[in-house]
């Protein structure tokens, strides 16, 4: 959720660094921002409400450093205050810790620490306080934050500094945190792009272990600080393929990036594609789980591998998974999706699944996060960086893996690799900008619209849940997706005159279902918003999309992204940062 940045090395301007790094890292975060430098007199923290983009260098003290830490806040305890934002001081003001995560047992620490001594709501402030308490007993700084992070309960990851100790200290359980290793300096990030600028370098820090970083790296276990040997990966990203270049927004960026991201989701090792559609066959029992989008792809993937490979899979949202227990076995399988690599949902998923021996592929976008790194198969999106909150790119690499891999099940994995890119040159086609300035002459149409409804059938109802999602993280308009075929159940009693409503149809053997379904709509007197490859009658307006068969949900669901874009900015949101929102959800 938060965003966590540090640095230790031989530039004197540490704080425009972290700046750089909070700005990179605020689609993490953006209800408040500080940072901490050790000046030659005391710890300096700045921290203020409000986003850290908005922040500029001359705001800041000009006195040089060689060491900071910052962070950029999504609140989960206490309110958004200043006094609220990190980083947080011990009461002697010795110690400052920046803090990603939530402390369970916080509440028992400031009760044996004494409940006057802490000034703000949150659960981080205890974490300096303790640090400090240890290096009041006579503790190394190592020794004091190794000695706090075993006491700590709960998902976290830690940075913290001991003022006139030249060191970095950062612990994780949980919690994402990456070093990035430089020509003598080294920076801490909860993402890669935070430093990707300087090197490309990083070691990953995992679960339960800390590191320590002065004109050395030293990689520690925390329960027992013994010392741990880490690999050094090389991260294939460009530093440019995170700035929003000629956009005025990621997402617009990340939706004209499809055309490509597609192709780079399909360029896999077409061995590792065979090997891991043969271990789906194998399996006594395969499951598929996601949260949000990822869980909307999931769903999408049921029915790729019914109607492509004929194969019977269950879906269930990650934080619902868990209860699945009872059907677990050695011989399952368990198919997890995640941009991030971290979210925490998904993680206590296979946690449940490796409880009962069960093997895990995921399919993430961020090569050697935690998913990837505790998963028994894995496969890499490629779509880059995906900085806004609404995933657009990363989803439809996604989709497009998923019907490679059901390809494969069924024999076609080369006719399902043509298919995903002729999809990919047919999106590049639609996405022109006679066709981006139509879909805004929608959005301007019901813009002013309170609810917006969209239905789908077979594997494009997901899409049509996918689409609410969308619509209501970026406009804020309610928004909800419906199977076609259970609107008379229920939901249109819903419809009045004059309500959107989308319609996602497919040149498909339901085709004549949905459009009956549309009808149905029409009657009640909803406005149609018809996304199809055919014109119909009953549509009040037609986004055409190319006729791609069984793939059509890539295609579909583009249109959605670039509408709920227009929605947003026509309303005055930031379609980047949606309100109560983070891009990488690491707590539970």
């Amino acid at each position: 959720m938060c965003g966590i940045f540090g640095y230790i090395g031989g530039r004197k301007n540490s704080v425009e660094l972290t700046i750089k790094g909070l700005q990179m890292l605020e689609y993490r975060g953006y209800d408040s921002w500080g940072i901490a430098t050790d000046t030659e007199a005391e710890l300096k923290v700045q921290k203020k409400v409000g986003k850290i983009s908005e922040a500029k260098l001359e705001d800041f003290s000009t006195e040089q450093s060689q060491l900071a830490i910052g962070h950029t806040r999504w609140a989960t305890h206490g309110g958004v205050t200043d006094v609220n934002a990190h980083p947080h001081l011990s009461g002697d003001k010795s110690v400052a810790v920046v803090h990603n995560g939530i402390i369970e047992n916080y509440q028992e620490i400031r009760e044996e620490l004494g409940r006057e001594n802490f000034i703000s709501d949150t659960d981080t402030e205890v974490i300096p306080h303790l640090i400090a308490k240890y290096r009041n007993e006579g503790m190394s700084f190592k020794e004091a934050v190794r000695e706090a992070s075993k006491r700590l309960q709960g998902r976290y990851a830690i940075v913290a500094i001991n003022h006139n100790e030249h060191q970095l200290i950062a612990a994780r359980r949980g919690s994402p945190l990456i070093v990035g290793v430089g020509e003598h300096e080294f920076f801490l990030a909860s993402d890669i792009p935070a430093f990707l600028e300087y090197t490309q370098d990083v070691n990953y820090l995992d679960d339960d272990e800390m590191v320590v970083l002065d004109e050395t790296v030293e990689f520690l276990k925390i329960d027992t600080g013994e010392p741990v040997e880490k690999r050094l990966v090389n991260i294939d990203w460009k530093a440019e393929a995170a700035d929003k270049g000629e956009y005025d927004h990621f997402m617009l960026k990340e939706i004209m990036e499809q055309k490509d991201t597609i192709h780079r989701a399909i360029n896999q090792d077409l061995d590792q594609i065979m090997h891991i559609a043969q271990t789906i066959k194998n399996a006594k029992g395969t499951f598929l789980s996601g949260c949000g989008t990822a869980g909307k792809v999931s769903m999408t993937a049921e029915y790729f591998f019914s109607i492509i490979a004929k194969r019977h899979v269950n879906f269930a949202p990650a934080s619902e998974f868990p209860i699945y227990h009872h059907f677990l076995r050695p011989e399952s399988l368990l198919i997890v999706v995640s941009q991030s690599g971290e979210t925490a949902d998904v993680l206590e998923a296979m946690s449940a699944a490796k409880k009962k021996g069960a093997k895990v592929l995921s399919i993430v976008n961020v090569e050697g996060s935690t998913i990837a790194r505790q998963s028994d198969y894995s496969l890499h999106l490629k779509a880059g960086p995906e900085k806004a909150v609404a995933s657009t790119k990363a989803a439809t690499s996604q989709l497009a893996l998923f019907l490679l891999i059901a390809s494969a099940m069924r024999g076609e994995l080369q006719e399902g690799r043509r298919l995903l890119a002729d999809v990919a040159s047919q999106i590049n086609d639609m996405l022109n900008p006679r066709f981006l300035d139509y879909i805004k002459e929608v959005a301007q149409a019901i813009k002013d619209q309170e609810n917006t409804y969209i239905i789908g059938k077979a594997q494009n109802y997901p899409m049509a849940l996918e689409a609410a999602i969308k619509i209501q993280e970026v406009s804020y308009i309610h928004a909800e997706g419906f199977a076609a075929g259970e609107l008379k159940h229920g939901p249109i009693a819903l419809i009045e005159k004059g309500t959107p409503c989308i319609s996602l149809i497919a040149n498909d053997e339901v085709k004549g279902d949905i459009i009956n379904n549309t009808i149905e709509l029409k009657a009640r007197g909803a406005h149609i918003i018809g996304i199809s490859p055919e014109k119909h009658e009953v549509f009040d307006e037609w986004i055409k999309v190319p006729d791609v068969g069984v793939a059509s949900p890539l295609v579909n669901v583009i249109p959605v992204q670039l509408l709920a874009y227009y929605l947003g900015v026509l309303r005055g949101n930031d379609p980047d940062m949606p309100r109560n929102l983070a891009k990488s959800v690491t707590v539970k």
